[in-house]
């Protein structure tokens, strides 16, 4: 499915300082058909992509405001397969590159939830079923509730005061997961449907021989996601992470399908896959 994807970001520079987004969609299982980024007033950057796919620009600022617009049409690729068929991998047989999304990070200190994991989830049947049921749990016990959390929340807080956003709900199911040994992820993306739009967060576990990916929120498709990042956990995949005097400004966020779409369709219940 093809989706018009497009960030606007304003900031107020107060003395030189430094500002890197990671706002541009990910090449890695999505096809990028035509992408804009831009800066006003326009300024010298540098662009990176990391070893995860993640894409990164610097921007170097003076004194002053500046917009920040990035525009793209993307293609989504998901593969859909069914739940059942899909399984959970030993750890002495997963491949060594997902193995650090087996270990607590700043924002995921799954050694701090392993006993509740293990004793809520640690006896059903494992696989994409388990990892659905996890979502289930954090759906049906913590509530979506805006400015609940902030930036230093991590899962245990939030397990603690049973409230969140998408960030706190998608930590949260990645403690739980790599507490029963799966490997999780944290992604950011933009959210079809997603109300109010925004940047959204979500998550992928490691099942069978890919990513999975999964919404504990039930705040958009996981088929509608157009993916921005993934990492450990939020710290890796910051829209927005600035060095010195600065103060962000005005942020919008839209994306649209790019072509036909049924937007009263029933939301897949299918195991998803977007990584290619």
């Amino acid at each position: 499915m093809r989706f018009a994807i497009a960030s606007s970001l304003d900031y107020q520079a107060f003395g030189p300082s430094t500002l890197i987004l990671n706002i541009e969609a990910m090449r890695e299982g999505q096809a990028i058909h035509s992408e804009a980024f831009s800066i006003n007033p326009d300024i010298a950057h540098e662009d990176h992509v990391a070893e995860t796919g993640n894409r990164y620009r610097r921007l170097l600022l003076g004194p002053g405001s500046y917009r920040i617009t990035y525009t793209a049409e993307v293609e989504t690729m998901p593969s859909h397969e069914s739940p059942g068929d899909v399984p959970e991998v030993p750890v002495s047989q997963l491949p060594l590159a997902v193995l650090p999304y087996l270990f607590a990070s700043r924002y995921c200190p799954s050694d701090q939830l392993a006993r509740f994991a293990i004793r809520q989830f640690g006896q059903l049947p494992q696989g994409h079923e388990r990892v659905t049921a996890i979502c289930n749990w954090i759906y049906e016990h913590v509530d979506y509730l805006r400015g609940s959390s902030d930036t230093g929340t991590t899962a245990a807080e939030t397990f603690a005061q049973r409230a969140g956003v998408c960030r706190d709900f998608a930590h949260l199911a990645i403690s739980f997961c790599r507490a029963l040994g799966i490997p999780a992820r944290f992604v950011s993306a933009y959210g079809w449907q997603l109300d109010p739009p925004d940047f959204h967060a979500v998550f992928e576990a490691w099942l069978g021989n890919r990513w999975y990916v999964f919404d504990a929120t039930r705040l958009s498709p996981v088929d509608g996601l157009v993916r921005i990042g993934v990492g450990r956990d939020a710290a890796d995949t910051a829209f927005s992470t600035f060095f010195g005097a600065i103060t962000p400004g005005p942020l919008s966020v839209s994306i649209t399908p790019a072509g036909p779409a049924d937007e009263t369709r029933p939301w897949t219940t299918d195991a998803v896959s977007l990584s290619g």
